[in-house]
């Protein structure tokens, strides 16, 4: 019995250990592509030319309150990529970036063939409305950082937590609300704002427009007798 437990926590070390120099020998680089509120996040990850068969990768995506995704367009283009999507909570399209908070996707990308190391998935973001700028800045930054990039493989179970790549649980599969061990291994987005310096002029103007307007229309309506 002692040695079975041993012959099997040695395997779990080899294949832990093997995960973390795939981590090593992995990279991750992200693009944003497009411009003004509709923008294109490119992720490319380039894995181990020694990776396991076994080894599945996940991306998490830690987005800012400035930016959403749209559920429905993301459904609509993992049906068609080789990657799946899972959001962490409901994302409301149409509130500001003041009235709302970040989120979490967890994306779940595979090779397009057994020989293939190289990943991409492209996910579309919309930036927020934000606040009206009170120091006459027409735009503000939203940062988006990196994902990060995680491994998991069923053969390691017993994954340490030491440096310099940690151990986090996320979901284990995009159909799954199981969680699994992960070993883990900041671009700014231009926005426009409008400018809060100009509101009470604007107003003003808007008002004595509209006051003018209305003069006009009843000095029209009263000369041609229309009720």
């Amino acid at each position: 019995m002692c040695k079975n437990l041993s012959l099997k926590n040695e395997k779990n070390d080899n294949h832990c250990g093997r995960l973390k120099q795939l981590l090593e020998s992995s990279s991750v680089s992200v693009e944003i592509i497009k411009k003004g509120f509709h923008r294109e996040v490119v992720t490319t990850v380039e894995l181990s030319p020694d990776l396991l068969s076994d080894v599945i990768v996940l991306l998490v995506h830690r987005w800012p309150r400035g930016v959403y995704v749209d559920p429905y367009q993301l459904a609509s283009l993992s049906d068609q990529s080789h990657w799946q999507i899972l959001l962490d909570s409901a994302i409301d399209l149409e509130v500001p970036a003041h009235k709302t908070s970040g989120f979490v996707t967890y994306v779940y990308p595979t090779p397009d063939g057994p020989t293939s190391r190289l990943l991409k998935v492209t996910i579309p973001i919309h930036g927020r409305y934000h606040e009206p700028s009170l120091d006459g800045k027409t735009f503000t930054s939203v940062n988006i950082q990196p994902p990060e990039l995680l491994l998991h493989t069923e053969k390691c179970t017993k994954l340490n937590n030491l440096e310099p790549h940690p151990v986090v649980d996320a979901p284990c599969s995009p159909d799954n609300s199981n969680t699994c061990p992960w070993e883990q291994g900041t671009v700014a987005l231009q926005v426009p704002v409008g400018d809060g310096s100009l509101m009470p002029p604007v107003c003003g103007g808007t008002l004595l427009v509209t006051m003018i307007c209305c003069a006009a229309l009843s000095k029209y309506m009263w000369k041609h007798r229309i009720i």
